[in-house]
């Protein structure tokens, strides 16, 4: 079945009022939006971070377990990779140069992602119809997780709640095959499907596909570790870095104060204007909290993200202030959970609720 196409309600003038005055901010401070010096330092630290501890567990003799929190130690560096510097590059938002943010995007490719699938599905999928049902991806969850009301009920689903954490760890390695399976077999997320790729592209993504498996399993064995210690190590850094990965990703869009959006049945037609629409379906959190705002990326000011995703996240808690000017004038809400816990406890609690709900509703009707 074709899915009905999309359409967002008139402009208001919200949209165009705040970017005038995130526009007029940095002619006034007479900064950047991207090339920003504090953010090639602080991807200069990064890459250290990461490339010098992947170093250290293979190259420098220690106990095995020292090497295991070596292992962990990785996933903390290669997911502020991925928040940092491949997510500011892939949105255009690290530098005024297309090259400099292709090939910074391809640590993506790196660390077994798809850059050039992930520009679609998130860039292009995602932030246009944000939590809108069989259009964004990111609420998807294969039918293992139920992330919004109308979502098809299993009976597994009454302890999503409780095996999420499982999903989390493996999604890395689901992403890693899923590419390979969209690009030669699917061919598109729902009915939307993926931009034509060139040979060179789809040569691209299976050789990184290849150095990805090089460096991860092939390296360590060659040089003199057992196949049952790569097996350990290599699940002890990708069951992290996925959890690690999918708690931040999750925070923002599938939680209490974020809307599921329904459109017309027959039009596709959403009331509001689109910037509207992302301020219902996103939320920011722990704003005050110096490591996260570091560590994330701005993720945590996802709201400020949906709107700006071209400008360096390390503008992003000075926009937040104008935004909730602007919101404040025009009266749209800014949703915000002051602290971690309380966006993790908010998560936690709509995901039991999307399952025990799906479950009363089928008891009712039996």
């Amino acid at each position: 079945m074709t899915q009905t196409k999309i359409t967002f309600g008139k402009p208001v003038g919200f949209r165009k009022e705040l970017n005038r005055r995130v526009e007029a901010f940095f002619a006034a401070e007479n900064i950047p939006q991207r090339d920003c010096p504090e953010m090639y330092l602080k991807a200069a630290f990064i890459f250290l971070w990461t490339f010098g501890t992947w170093f250290a567990i293979l190259f420098i003799p220690a106990a095995a377990p020292i090497k295991l929190l070596g292992c962990v130690f990785l996933a903390f560096a290669m997911s502020a990779f991925m928040f940092n510097i491949g997510h500011d590059a892939i949105h255009e938002g690290f530098s005024n140069n297309k090259y400099v943010n292709y090939f910074l995007g391809l640590t993506y490719d790196f660390m077994g992602v798809s850059s050039y699938l992930w520009r679609y599905r998130h860039n292009t999928l995602h932030h246009t119809y944000t939590n809108i049902p069989q259009h964004d991806v990111e609420i998807d969850g294969d039918g293992w997780v139920r992330m919004f009301p109308a979502q098809e009920y299993r009976w597994f689903h009454r302890f999503q709640h409780i095996y999420i954490w499982l999903i989390y760890s493996i999604v890395p390695l689901y992403w890693s095959y899923g590419d390979v399976e969209v690009t030669f077999k699917k061919g598109k997320y729902y009915d939307h499907p993926i931009p034509t790729m060139k040979l060179s592209e789809k040569l691209t993504l299976l050789a990184f596909k290849v150095v990805w498996i090089g460096y991860a399993i092939v390296l360590p064995l060659a040089i003199g570790y057992s196949p049952l210690e790569v097996l350990i190590g290599f699940l002890v850094t990708y069951i992290s870095y996925g959890i690690i990965l999918n708690v931040v990703f999750m925070m923002a869009h599938v939680v209490e104060k974020a809307e599921f959006l329904t459109p017309g049945a027959e039009t596709g037609a959403i009331e509001e204007e689109w910037a509207i629409c992302q301020m219902r379906t996103t939320v920011d959190f722990a704003p005050n909290n110096a490591f996260i705002n570091w560590y994330v990326g701005g993720l945590n000011y996802q709201v400020v993200h949906h709107l700006f995703p071209q400008v360096c996240h390390i503008h992003y808690p000075k926009i937040a202030k104008i935004l909730q000017e602007v919101s404040d004038e025009f009266g749209v809400e800014y949703k915000v959970y002051d602290t971690f816990r309380e966006v993790l406890v908010s998560n936690y609690r709509l995901l039991k609720n999307f399952g025990a709900e799906a479950r009363e509703l089928e008891m009712a009707t039996k």
